[in-house]
């Protein structure tokens, strides 16, 4: 089983597919098998060597339970040491929700590492988590709760159910506040791709970001809430695809468009 090293914790990563390095990167709550599921992996390692990643305090990757292990920037730090272990030095990112963040804060500090970058359900306008950074997840019920009511978007009951099983003291350590990075990428010309439902709580400050990057371009998901964000692949690879087969053949992805919205 791979691992990179960032500050002592162990960071799971897989690799699927050839061609030009795609790296995934999941959202709080989640694990890289989530881009497998959802049908991901099956269409994009057909034409790019995917890097998929386990967070910090999800999958098989180490679990802390101090705050002071996830502080930003850190979980953008773990992407880059594991693009150093695979001595990757430039690659395509896509990342949804807590990964998206991970991605921007990779743009903002790191653009020469990204080619290009995909965004799902997610803003980089600065992150506030309000009460849920006061649970600290030794209940599983009351932190699992919580993030529904920050989301707006209560779990499938089978889900939710399998949250309660896992390890809610390290989701909890690993919802941090997170700075704007607004001023660092609006000085970055990398292509992005920004998308979210619009029954999604952040759909507008994603669409805010999406104006504020000059070379981003934003896709709305008609009727749908954050979760389904990420599932209904259906929806999101037809949206995707064309992005990134640009992006790999050194093509303008936007082909020089404005953001739409």
């Amino acid at each position: 089983m791979p691992y990179a090293s960032n500050q002592g914790v162990r960071i799971n990563y897989e690799i699927e597919g050839e061609g030009p390095p795609l790296v995934l990167v999941h959202g709080i709550t989640g694990s890289l098998k989530w881009w497998y599921q959802c049908g991901y992996v099956e269409v994009l390692q057909k034409n790019y060597r995917l890097v998929l990643i386990d967070a910090r305090g999800h999958g098989k990757s180490d679990k802390p339970h101090e705050g002071t292990a996830y502080a930003w920037p850190t979980g953008v730090t773990d992407v880059l040491a594991v693009l150093d272990e695979l001595h990757i030095p430039q690659a395509i990112y896509w990342g949804y929700s807590m990964g998206a963040g991970f991605g921007f804060g990779a743009l903002a500090t790191a653009p020469e590492r990204i080619i290009a970058l995909v965004a799902g359900g997610a803003s980089a306008e600065a992150l506030d988590l309000g009460r849920l950074r006061q649970i600290d997840g030794s209940d599983p019920e009351a932190w699992v709760a919580g993030f529904e009511a920050f989301q707006n978007a209560p779990f499938a009951p089978e889900y939710r159910a399998a949250l309660l099983r896992r390890d809610t003291r390290a989701f909890a350590a690993a919802a941090q506040d997170r700075p704007s990075l607004i001023a660092q990428l609006s000085k970055v010309g990398t292509p992005c791709l920004l998308y979210a439902g619009d029954q999604d709580f952040v759909f507008a400050s994603a669409e805010a970001t999406a104006r504020q990057i000059p070379n981003a371009k934003f896709e709305a998901l008609p009727g749908l809430k954050h979760p389904a964000g990420f599932v209904r692949s259906d929806l999101v690879l037809p949206l995707v695809l064309p992005f990134l087969e640009a992006a790999a053949n050194g093509r303008q992805p936007n082909n020089g468009m404005e953001s739409t919205h």
